[in-house]
């Protein structure tokens, strides 16, 4: 949390200070050691800038939770004013909520700004009718109703010296327990030791004080490094006015074909509306044909703002099925166990088939035997970024185009890995890909041997981030199954096994396919028309009690067999008198097939066949990959109990 503190201590005279609070636990949860990594890159860059306008000033951290530092900051340091920014995820609502609660207690103005999305959120939601804003157009409709996107402010030209910093108090450290970041740690964490940091300076925390390992990823964070790509990207006109998302290349690297701005914009390293209006001024006085929403650049921050809406309204249920209005019901494999009390997400999921707990873990760390999915992952899992239609690629791979496996466990891995982690544009996209909400056009797969094809024919992306194929012809980069054995023994690396070995007979060698993809494609096409044509859900009560299963067959694709799910328990809240009405209108608003706009989806059919196992496993979900707002909840639900 991020906040700006106005005291009267010294003699009368304002002081204003910028100060950063580091609490462990909604950070802690997803970050890998990238995403801190650009974090920290982003808070040093910005204590230099304030250093930089007054010498005496930068930014100072404080390492404890808001909720138990600020009540006692307000009476040590009489503070007056407390500024931060508006902040509408489920979690932040909740902890801002007990923030305001102790700054009206102690006499403290608090001052709100909007700076995170291009609109208020609650706004939008507002102006759409209180409803969740599920398509761009809706956004654009709501927008009118607001006014005119406000332009950004300038810097500050001076800020007034630091006022009083002393603490005559004594830390309250969060518990450490459980360590989400202890698989990206090679060391003990140092940083909480005191108020003030290990060295007493209220210093922008460093990699080696938090114990984590050195980060693998290329890109770095800071606002001047986002200034300088912005003006990078302004001053190319014709690239800035002519954008459009679905033609670029998600292949391309050295240089990426999109901005990568994404992760300056979660961090606050570049603001949204600077972004916005300089590229929108290059539109409106550009002389040519320039795209426009949703697949233009500025269209791109409205979607952003568009699952920030839907985030806002829906809170906590939108990272999630059960309970979620607006998400569709599918039987996936895999699925999220759910308290029976909250309604809320455990943090565990349930392994209903092997086989599909196999499929997932390969897709998560690039094994799948699919060269075109296997970089991506890896590129991620290395780098922390993967352009727009990869995570597309991958995240219908996942779901609804080959695995059959329930969009939480892939968003549980993005949050884990990316580092422009956004909880609602991640669930969003997650949602939209399994074609759960926001899209509906299940039918239309990416295929991991002809989408790539399109932009890469040559395999350089995969030659690049699946080194053991760097030699393989052309013409098998994209299939090296189909490569002949004298031909895999001459490009050094034959194809055997599941990936878990990276030798064989002294040779490299790379994963078998894990299934024949137009087969398993064919079964997923008719789980979803299954799924569809039964029409439920989330907030339905059959999802809410585990009685969805009397409407599928037994032999339907996923955990259908019998008549209850045993991990539904029975929930007080629920689907209400207006659940089918909520449905009628959100078809209206979308239009039979969900969607307004279309992002060019590959289009492409397969084969026919039936398979998947069942069996009645369980297994505890691993650190780090739980959703932040779900894991956090389940620890103030346990917090609760005791």
């Amino acid at each position: 949390m991020s906040i700006v503190l106005e005291s009267g201590a010294t003699g009368g005279s304002i002081c204003k200070s910028y100060y950063s609070i580091r609490s462990p636990a909604p950070e802690g949860l997803k970050s890998s050691y990238g995403f801190a990594n650009f974090r920290l890159d982003c808070q040093s860059d910005l204590s230099n800038s304030l250093s930089k306008i007054n010498p005496k000033s930068r930014l100072l951290v404080i390492r404890e939770a808001p909720q138990t530092l600020l009540p006692k900051l307000f009476k040590a340091w009489r503070i007056s004013h407390l500024v931060f920014e508006k902040d509408t995820d489920a979690y932040a609502r909740e902890r801002d909520r007990e923030v305001m609660k102790s700054a009206k207690e102690a006499g403290v103005e608090v001052v709100i700004k909007v700076g995170r999305t291009l609109y208020d959120p609650d706004e939008l939601v507002k102006k759409n009718g209180g409803k969740p804003t599920m398509s761009i157009s809706q956004v654009e409709h709501a927008g009118t109703k607001i006014g005119d996107i406000a332009r950004p402010i300038s810097a500050p030209k001076s800020i007034p010296d630091p006022g009083k910093t002393a603490l005559d108090f004594e830390q309250q450290q969060p518990s450490d327990k459980p360590d989400y970041n202890a698989i990206q740690r090679d060391k003990n964490e140092t940083s909480y030791e005191k108020l003030a940091g290990p060295k007493g300076e209220f210093s922008v925390p460093t990699m080696e004080e938090l114990g984590l390992k050195k980060a693998t990823t290329v890109h770095r964070g800071g606002e001047s490094v986002a200034l300088e790509a912005l003006d990078k990207i302004i001053k190319n006109r014709d690239y800035t006015a002519t954008f459009e998302k679905p033609k670029t290349a998600p292949t391309a690297f050295e240089p990426q074909s999109t901005t990568l701005l994404s992760p300056h914009l979660h961090f606050g390293s570049l603001s949204c509306r600077e972004f916005y209006w300089r590229a929108q001024d290059v539109v409106d006085s550009y002389k040519g044909k320039a795209s426009k929403p949703p697949v233009s650049l500025t269209g791109q921050l409205l979607f952003r703002d568009m699952y920030f809406g839907a985030q806002a309204q829906l809170g906590w249920k939108f990272g999630q099925t059960n309970g979620n209005s607006h998400c569709r019901f599918i039987p996936w494999h895999l699925r999220s166990k759910v308290d029976s009390q909250s309604g809320l997400v455990t943090g565990e999921y349930t392994i209903d088939s092997l086989e599909a707990e196999d499929y997932f873990q390969r897709w998560k760390y690039g094994r799948t035997g699919f060269p075109w999915i296997d970089a991506v992952m890896r590129q991620l899992r290395y780098e922390g970024w993967i352009h727009h239609l990869a995570r597309h690629a991958v995240a219908c791979f996942l779901t609804r185009g080959g695995c059959y496996i329930d969009w939480e466990r892939g968003a549980e891995v993005f949050e884990e890995w990316l580092i422009d982690h956004e909880a609602a544009c991640n669930i969003g996209n997650w949602q939209w890909l399994s074609c759960t909400a926001f899209y509906s056009q299940f039918y239309r797969c990416y295929s991991p041997v002809a989408f790539p094809q399109k932009t890469d024919k040559a395999g350089d992306f995969v030659r690049r981030f699946v080194p053991e194929l760097k030699d393989f012809p052309a013409k098998y980069i994209y299939e090296p199954w189909k490569a002949p054995i004298q031909d895999q023994k001459a490009a050094g690396c034959v194809i055997k096994g599941n990936g878990t070995e990276s030798k064989n007979d002294g040779m490299m060698a790379y994963p078998k396919p894990m299934f024949d993809f137009p087969e398993r494609r064919t079964i997923c096409l008719e789980g979803m028309k299954n799924a569809y044509h039964v029409g439920l859900y989330g907030d339905n009560p059959k999802v809410l009690d585990g009685t969805w299963r009397e409407l599928f067959p037994d032999d339907a694709e996923g955990p259908t067999e019998g008549k209850r799910e045993e991990n539904a328990g029975e929930h007080e809240y629920g689907a209400g008198k207006n659940s089918n009405k909520i449905r009628k209108e959100v078809d209206a608003e979308n239009g039979e097939n969900g969607v307004d706009e279309d992002e060019g989806e590959a289009a492409e059919l397969g084969g026919e066949g039936k398979g998947g196992d069942k069996l009645g496993n369980k297994r505890k979900r691993t650190r780090g990959q739980g959703t932040l707002d779900g894991h956090l909840q389940t620890e103030k639900t346990k917090a609760r109990k005791k």
